[in-house]
């Protein structure tokens, strides 16, 4: 009898430690589950992830854009209105006279017109349609996000987070099961400074800093983008800025003049 009874207590006792060695592993992996659901929903609904536009406002400016190819540089001046996620309205202008390039985007399609060899392009809005008129390639919602003091979104299953810091940044990684990561660096003031874009190979695909001069600030006094060859890179200051609440998105459909050759990029 007596050694029943010590079985028995030992027994209770090997199940008492188990349990609660089940329920600590729970706790720990709550909590590790409950930080990382945190991360992803506080760094995503704070201001700073839209710091200077809203989901319903339109922006527009005039960039004043310095870019940078394997051809040379390139002083440009453009007319910019854009509208998150993914609708853009792009015209060069010249010195005097009509837009010598025109862009409009929308999440289902993207049209091109120049009107100095009167040709009208229009075709989906995809990264490889956009190449053949950009000097970069770059998704449309990455193009809009980043125009508009963001970062694009990270739409893959399973993502791990790694927060860290850098110099006077907090940073966040996010890294797919794939590979492709973003990085995200945001200032002690909540504003974003950077962010970093690789694909599943670990390669850069670009790079953004943002800049602010004024502290009072929200918009960045300039955007710089570099990409991922190393050899292409633009500079974005704005002027005559305007954040306006609208619904009409006419503005980023562009329609093909009379008289001028329509070509499908398809």
């Amino acid at each position: 009898m007596a050694f029943n009874r010590i079985l028995i207590a030992t027994s209770v006792k090997r199940l008492f430690s188990f349990t609660a060695l089940f329920l600590l592993l729970l706790i720990l992996l709550s909590c590790s589950l409950k930080k990382q659901v945190a991360i992803d929903q506080d760094f995503s609904s704070q201001g700073f992830h839209a710091s200077w536009l809203v989901d319903e406002e339109t922006f527009s400016a005039i960039a004043n854009i310095d870019l940078t190819t394997p051809e040379g540089f390139y002083p440009v001046k453009a007319a910019l209105i854009i509208k998150k996620p993914s609708y853009l309205r792009l015209e060069l202008l010249p010195v005097i006279g009509v837009p010598d390039f025109m862009l409009t985007a929308t999440p289902e399609k993207i049209n091109i017109f120049i009107p100095s060899r009167r040709e009208f392009y229009n075709g989906l809005p995809t990264a490889s349609n956009l190449k053949k008129f950009l000097p970069w390639s770059m998704e449309i919602e990455d193009i809009v996000m980043i125009l508009s003091g963001t970062y694009p979104s990270f739409r893959e299953k399973n993502i791990s987070y790694r927060e860290f810091q850098e110099e006077n940044l907090w940073c966040l990684e996010m890294k797919a099961q794939s590979g492709s990561s973003l990085i995200i660096g945001l200032s002690g003031n909540n504003k974003l400074q950077k962010l970093i874009r690789k694909n599943d190979t670990g390669k850069e695909l670009y790079n953004v800093e943002y800049v602010y001069n004024d502290n009072h600030s929200n918009i960045a006094d300039k955007i710089i983008i570099k990409m991922g060859d190393g050899k292409t890179s633009l500079s974005v200051k704005y002027s005559d800025v305007k954040i306006e609440k609208s619904e009409d998105l006419s503005v980023f459909n562009l329609v093909i003049p009379p008289n001028v050759k329509s070509i499908n990029l398809e």
